[in-house]
């Protein structure tokens, strides 16, 4: 983690941040970034209390264990922050007793460093069978015959492997347990994500106010990197889309300039102590919108809002979806899917994941639920123009929504 500490700019810098008109009041952030203070890491306190929630659901599913290869969801339940190769690495979480980690010989003192949570460590070598391990803590812990869970990023090779030591294995999805501990954050998730959410704007408008004409994407991208690095996010680079690139959501490889007049999208991620912030904002460099360019940022706005009032306890995550899909079509965009109009989902769960389930998207009936957290980003996107996407993540209470930032109120203020 990098510390944070002020970061004062020369005058050239102060003066290029004057010389965007947007919001004039941002220049003051030219000068210095403030710190940010950041919550302290997840303890072990919390994590062993997700294993025993994971426990009571395996119980109530009639699940006898679940298998939780490396990524996000062993760092939430072990604290163990590993990579996924051909060598496995894994925790098996039984619905009684501790879990059991599984890892090469070799690897077995760098594990054990992250390893939060009491939990044996058994280690094979490289000629042998890593999933007789799996298979004989099944045995031992009598769960054996039981279904056993696999998360729904688990690599089919675990499976395969695994049936290949257990021929009578009953394989069972482990989204009931896995989602059901991690879709709800807790107050030091939230937290921790509102950290992540305040590095990431202060970043973005750091790097906006810094932009000049004939600057690249990777230039502006330089300059986030250098504001969460400043503050103490952790950054693994953004999207930037310059004039008809951001009409592509995921933008394009053509060559793109800062240019007088044309929208710059900036969409980039920040993480803190791996809980993760999603944030865009989209303004027109160095010259008044268009009526074109405001009407389609005002309209964007507005569906962030539309999102916003239709997220409440209980209601279907994808009702959300439905609610600005309406309002947008009734303004002449789409239909449902299509373009000019918005191409993608509303938005999306974000946590350990910048993306996680659940999704706000037609269909998705799983209701909404305190602790959730989710992005509202209902872009407006016109192929061979320009494109508008703003974006905000929010967390339900039992009161409804709550954004960890605010909305910008106009195209003239896109950073507030």
């Amino acid at each position: 983690m990098i510390r944070r500490r002020s970061f004062l700019t020369g005058a050239a810098a102060a003066t290029a941040a004057m010389t965007l008109p947007f919001d004039p009041a941002t220049a003051a952030a030219a000068e210095a970034l403030k710190p940010i203070p950041i919550p302290p890491p997840i303890s072990s306190g919390e994590r062993l209390e997700r294993i025993a929630k994971a426990k009571r659901l395996m119980q109530q599913h009639g699940i006898g264990a679940i298998i939780v290869e490396s990524g996000p969801s062993l760092d939430y339940f072990t604290g163990i922050q590993w990579w996924r190769s051909e060598r496995l690495t894994a925790a098996v979480i039984p619905a009684s007793g501790d879990p059991v980690i599984v890892t090469p010989f070799f690897e077995r003192p760098s594990v054990a460093e992250s390893l939060s949570i009491p939990a044996e460590i058994r280690t094979w070598n490289e000629d042998e069978e890593p999933l007789k391990l799996v298979a004989g803590f099944l045995r031992e812990r009598g769960v054996a015959s039981a279904p056993v869970g696999f998360e729904e990023t688990d690599r089919f090779f675990i499976l395969d492997r695994l049936r290949r030591q257990l021929p009578n294995l009953r394989d069972i999805s482990a989204n009931p347990v896995v989602r059901g501990c991690r879709m709800i954050k807790s107050r030091q998730e939230l937290e921790l994500m509102q950290a992540a959410n305040d590095i990431m704007l202060a970043s973005l408008r750091y790097a906006a106010v810094r932009t000049k004409e004939g600057m690249t994407p990777a230039d502006i991208d330089a300059l986030i990197a250098a504001g969460q690095n400043q503050l103490g996010g952790s950054y693994d680079g953004g999207l930037v889309l310059l004039g008809e690139a951001s009409a592509y959501p995921h933008g394009s490889h053509k060559p793109q300039l800062v240019k007088r007049g044309e929208i710059v999208l900036m969409d980039c991620t920040c993480a803190v102590h791996g809980y993760q912030a999603d944030i865009t904002r989209t303004y027109v460099f160095g010259a008044e919108p268009t009526a074109e360019q405001r009407k389609v940022w005002d309209q964007v706005r507005r569906g962030q809002q539309i999102a916003i009032e239709a997220a409440k306890v209980g209601v279907p995550a994808g009702a959300v979806d439905d609610a600005v899909r309406a309002a947008y079509e009734s303004w002449g965009y789409g239909p449902g899917y299509k373009l000019p109009g918005l191409s993608h989902r509303t938005g999306h769960g974000i946590g350990m994941e910048v993306h996680e389930p659940v999704y706000l998207v037609h269909g998705e009936t799983t209701p909404l639920a305190p602790g959730m957290c989710f992005s509202d980003e209902p872009g407006i996107y016109i192929p061979g123009k320009f494109g508008v996407r703003l974006e905000d993540c929010w967390h339900m209470t039992e009161a409804g929504p709550k954004f960890f930032t605010q909305p910008p109120p106009s195209i003239d203020r896109p950073f507030g």
